[in-house]
């Protein structure tokens, strides 16, 4: 037995807990990556976007992760900065009023912005409208990135950024060394800790960003059916 389980014998257990709490950390990171990518495939196909489609880089640390999700929601807020734009610009300040405006029927505004994307891009899918209308006459997306992105900004700039992410389906110890480093053993309920308080945020947060992107994914979805 280390010395320092003799010194915390809470150690194991903490252990067990970090490994825990690191695979939750990456579970939802993972999902957050498949929901981010699927929205810019939307966007890319429907509002003729170029936004780069993204991955997790298994090979990578959990900030260098963080990094890549923040730069593809910086790059999805620049677009729908964008639309919005556009929109306003084209538009008379009555019917751009219009988009904003939660009494007015959901076909009328989608049939506002078609008629905006059908010029600006030549040729418009019929969901272009609808797409356009939920980023921008609906700003739950916005806000769900703006929280998501001040969150992974925290969690690369903690003590769990450094972490890599391929280091799943190895041995405890393995995984064990592979999380803490240099950390000594006796600082487990700090990292324990750090995880705690990330995750419990992280996770509300990525659930809202997620629900919110199903919105405009499913219904382009039952569209195209």
């Amino acid at each position: 037995m280390a010395l320092s389980d003799l010194l915390y014998p809470d150690n194991p257990k903490r252990r067990q807990e970090v490994i825990r709490l690191h695979q939750e950390l990456l579970d939802c990171m993972l999902v957050n990556f498949h929901a981010t990518d699927e929205l810019i495939a939307v966007l890319n196909t429907h509002l003729g976007c170029t936004i780069a489609q993204i991955k997790m880089e298994k090979g990578g640390t959990i900030k260098e992760n963080c990094d890549i999700i923040i730069q593809a929601m910086s790059e999805i807020q620049r677009e729908v900065w964008k639309i919005d734009k556009e929109m306003k610009e084209m538009l008379e300040p009555m019917l751009y009023q219009k988009l904003y405006d939660i009494k007015e029927p959901e076909m009328e505004k989608i049939a506002i912005a078609h008629k905006v994307f059908s010029i600006v891009l030549g040729e418009a899918t019929s969901i272009a409208g609808m797409v356009a209308v939920k980023l921008v006459g609906s700003n739950i997306i916005i806000v769900a990135v703006n929280k998501l992105v001040t969150l992974l900004a925290q969690i690369g700039a903690s003590v769990l950024g450094g972490i890599g992410i391929a280091i799943l389906g190895l041995g405890i110890d393995v995984i064990l060394q592979a999380i803490l480093g240099a950390v000594e053993r006796d600082q487990l309920l700090a990292i324990v800790k750090s995880y705690e308080e990330h995750l419990a945020e992280f996770k509300a947060a990525s659930e809202k960003y997620q629900r919110a992107i199903s919105e405009v994914t499913s219904m382009v979805k039952c569209k195209i059916k």
